[in-house]
This record gives structure tokens, C-alpha cells and sequence, in this order.
């Protein structure tokens, strides 16, 4: 299918954290059915796609009227299950949307697919946040991205980067940002990045995007306004209930 930007949402069934999860309910409604409704909703994306592993994912999909696709069970990694899918698509980009992102903005998806079409040269590109405070800095499930003054990114980290010994605890106000867990990729490049091995500091940090850096790619770094907060442990679900209640 002839298509320009294809958004596609990881859903797989068996995590380890919390089993199930793409099912689970956040205010009455499954989690996979919040996340596909935002991306749904981004001007800049011409179809979005559910790669899970799991028929009863495919069923809840399609139950709400989205697409979904059955991806091989043995992928290891969500992107390998993203790239399963592009593979049906004849298109440019390939933005993959994280599927336990309930309050993703669909404000970001088109941020970062009009960043990457108005940088045609950028293979690879993903959005952060600056950090306001040393708690989520100091937070090693927040990642933390460095780039320099073209945005290209520099280094992606679970540790307290950038590190100040000058500031009071080593935090630096503007200086820090988060790294929000959303990517887009030309498709080319997309295929060829699955085809590698994983990288030794990939490996060492628990982080794809690494992989990208270590074989001398770029990524194109976004800073964007809005944040977001992804659903990782049951106790998740209670938090994000409450930001959803406090919405106008």
C-alpha cells in the first residue's frame, strides 16, 4: 500500500512488568484502544497499524474499528515488530508510537514527522522534554537524551546526565532533558537498522536508539512542550486514571 507516513503501535502480550498490559483497562476503556485513538488523531499520519503478537490484542483492535496486524511471536524487540510491518507498506516514514503511552499528544506525533520532512537528510528521529526537577532527573526509568546545537543527539542515558559538580546536587535547571519514547524512521534505514546486532552499549543501558549511535547514525532530537507518561507496572493505571480525571 502507496502510503507517506504509517504510524505503528508495538503491542506485545507477555510483559514481563505487567502481562497483559495492552488490554488492561484505564478508565473503563483497554489501554491499546487509548493509545491507538491519539495516534489516530495526528494529522500527519496516513494509517496506523497495532503489530502485536496476540490474537486477543488483534481482536480488541479490530473490535474498536482500528487495524491491526499479527506479527511473528518471536520478534525481540518491538521495533523488529514494527519493521514486520513496514515491510507490507510502501512508504517514507515509519513512526513507531509506544503502545503504553495512554496520554501521548497527537501534537507530538505531528512535531516530530514535520521535523523529519523538513530535514530530509535525518534518518532517524525521536522527541525530548527539558527536566524540571532533580527527582525525575535522578529517576533511572526516565531516560535522559544529550545533543548538541544542531539537535543532533549525542548520547541517550538512564544515568543523571548532564552531571554538574558545581550545582547543588549535581542538577542543572535547562541543562537536563527527558527522553520521550517516540521514533520515526525512513524506512529504509528502518530495515536495515533491525538487521544489526545489538550494540555493546545497547546492551549495557537497556536502550534500542543506542544501537543507532554506536554504528555512526544520527538522530535528530525534537524538544517538545508536552510530556508524557507511560504505563509500566499495574500500580501505572491508578496514576494515569488520576491525570485523565484532572483533565478539562
Amino acid at each position: 500500500m502507496k502510503i507517506r507516513t504509517l504510524g505503528v503501535i508495538p503491542a506485545r502480550f507477555g510483559a514481563q512488568r505487567f502481562p497483559g498490559k495492552p488490554l488492561a483497562l484505564i478508565a473503563g476503556q483497554p489501554l491499546i484502544q487509548r493509545v491507538y485513538e491519539r495516534a489516530a488523531r495526528a494529522q500527519r499520519l496516513d494509517q496506523v497499524v497495532v503489530a502485536t503478537d496476540d490474537t486477543r490484542i488483534l481482536e480488541t483492535v479490530e473490535a474498536f474499528g482500528g487495524n491491526a496486524m499479527l506479527t511473528a511471536p518471536d520478534c525481540p524487540t518491538g521495533t523488529d515488530r514494527i519493521a514486520e510491518v513496514a515491510r507490507q507498506y510502501d512508504c517514507e516514514l515509519v513512526v513507531n508510537v509506544q503502545g503504553d503511552e495512554p496520554l501521548l499528544r497527537p501534537e507530538m506525533i505531528d512535531q516530530l514527522v514535520a521535523g523529519m520532512e523538513q530535514d530530509p537528510a535525518a534518518q532517524m528521529g525521536t522527541l525530548a522534554r527539558a527536566i524540571e526537577s532533580a527527582e525525575v532527573w535522578a529517576n533511572p526509568n526516565v531516560v535522559k537524551v544529550l545533543f548538541g546545537t544542531t539537535g543532533n543527539a549525542l548520547y541517550f542515558s538512564r544515568c543523571s546526565v548532564p552531571y554538574s559538580p558545581d550545582a547543588s546536587g549535581g542538577f542543572v535547571r535547562g541543562a537536563a532533558h527527558k527522553h520521550i519514547g517516540i521514533y520515526a524512521y525512513r524506512r529504509a534505514f528502518l530495515l536495515r537498522f533491525v538487521a544489526w546486532p545489538q550494540s555493546p552499549l545497547e546492551q549495557t543501558e537497556k536502550l534500542e536508539q543506542l544501537r543507532a549511535l554506536e554504528n555512526g547514525v544520527t538522530i535528530k532530537v525534537f524538544v517538545t512542550p508536552y510530556d508524557s507518561i507511560g504505563v509500566d507496572r499495574p500500580e501505572d493505571v491508578e496514576l494515569v486514571e488520576d491525570i485523565l480525571r484532572k483533565q478539562p
